[in-house]
């Protein structure tokens, strides 16, 4: 029986990929939209049994990230699967599927005074799709990222089958937690089918605290000067070629007196509004995207490296973007790139390329360095014994 009509007997909206839905240019030979549980697990049956390459497929905001898979026989796509399973109010515990967009989910938490404390810098992005790229924003200061506020998740193994591990419990993967794993994880270790999340409430009032700085002493003091200071900020952040704001977050008189407060550590430029800056929580322009990280003290170095034409944002926590614009060449990116991972491995930190046109792509190496990267085979070799799932997508080829 061909791969096409063995997916159809299992899962009702089964078709053939067309050249638009390549991923990085690589088009699936065959696209299957399950709609729920049981058919995500029939479909990945399917697949193994006819030994197809599978690649999860969201909203596609993030669907650009990483490597070009080495094949795409089955492109899985999770739009019908867009449901709020669960949101316990009282334990502060909502589960979601993969395929529900961010921004419906905390509208719907919202009715509750509550929600989901991740960043949406993406329109549209997914539940699944921001759990599979690791993905968060200024909020990662007080919150978290994704592998910290999921506490319960079920996934698809390769071969078909179900796996869960957090909250709610029906069967473990004994050793693994799930959340952390599949965090960042590309879809090479499973297909994601739902998640349990850890909410937080909505904040009776914000504030938002914001000073132009000139030059990387400046800023860094100015950075720093928060950090260490007692004005618990949900968030701080530097937004290229000039912007320190801080996000407060409480009671209207606590958030109003610990503005004034940071106001006064940041100096007479700086000024208090309900609203967010320019730039706040959003990817800096650009055709690549590299996702920098090192330990705060790291920017007054970072900043000295790549001067103030470089579109750049950085997060307290010591987590950033930098976005190269349209028309640099690949000696170009590859210049900067090099020179940026020279510059935060002396803190220890990183550049990992997220997005890139095809030119550039081909011509720089994406990852970096990975001191883990052979217990990361490892677990691929785990989960993933005939490496069918995302091949290629992630580093090392995994």
């Amino acid at each position: 029986m061909q791969a096409l009509d063995a997916l159809a007997k299992v899962c009702g909206d089964v078709r053939r990929g067309e050249p638009a839905e390549g991923v990085l240019g690589v088009e699936p030979a065959l696209v299957a939209a399950p709609k729920n549980l049981a058919e995500v697990a029939d479909v990945m049956r399917v697949a193994a049994e006819k030994g197809l390459a599978i690649v999860p497929r969201g909203a596609e905001t993030r669907l650009d990230w990483g490597t070009p898979p080495e094949r795409c026989d089955l492109l899985v796509d999770t739009h019908r699967m867009d449901g709020l399973l669960e949101h316990a109010a009282g334990d502060l515990v909502a589960k979601a599927e993969a395929g529900l967009p961010m921004e419906r989910l905390n509208e719907r938490l919202a009715e509750r005074g509550q929600r989901l404390a991740l960043d949406r810098p993406l329109p549209g992005s997914t539940v699944g799709g921001t759990i599979a790229t690791g993905a968060a924003g200024p909020l990662r200061s007080l919150y978290g990222t994704p592998r910290n506020l999921v506490i319960g998740l079920t996934i698809v193994r390769a071969d078909g089958q179900v796996a869960r591990s957090g909250g709610k419990v029906v069967k473990n993967v004994a050793g693994y937690d799930l959340g952390r794993l599949f965090s960042g994880s590309y879809g090479t270790l499973g297909l994601i089918v739902d998640a349990t999340f850890r909410l937080h409430p909505v904040p009776a009032a914000t504030a938002y605290v914001t000073c132009a700085v000139s030059g990387p002493e400046d800023t860094h003091d100015a950075v720093q000067s928060i950090l260490h200071s007692p004005v618990a900020p949900s968030a701080v952040e530097y937004i290229a070629p000039g912007t320190v704001s801080v996000l407060l977050e409480g009671v209207p008189d606590g958030v109003a007196a610990r503005a004034q407060r940071t106001a006064g550590l940041l100096g007479e430029k700086a000024a208090v509004s309900e609203t967010a800056p320019d730039g706040w929580g959003r990817y800096p322009d650009g055709t690549t995207l590299i996702d920098i990280s090192a330990p705060p003290p790291a920017l007054r170095e970072l900043l000295t490296m790549v001067g103030p034409e470089v579109a750049l944002t950085w997060s307290g926590v010591g987590h950033g973007h930098v976005g190269l614009p349209a028309g640099s060449s690949p000696g170009t990116v590859a210049g900067i790139l090099s020179r940026l991972r020279d510059v935060l491995a002396r803190h220890r930190g990183g550049a990992v390329v997220r997005y890139a046109p095809e030119e550039v792509r081909g011509g720089i190496d994406v990852w970096g360095p990975v001191p883990a990267l052979a217990l990361m085979r490892r677990v691929k070799d785990q989960f993933d014994p005939d490496h069918r799932l995302s091949p290629g997508r992630f580093v090392g080829g995994i």
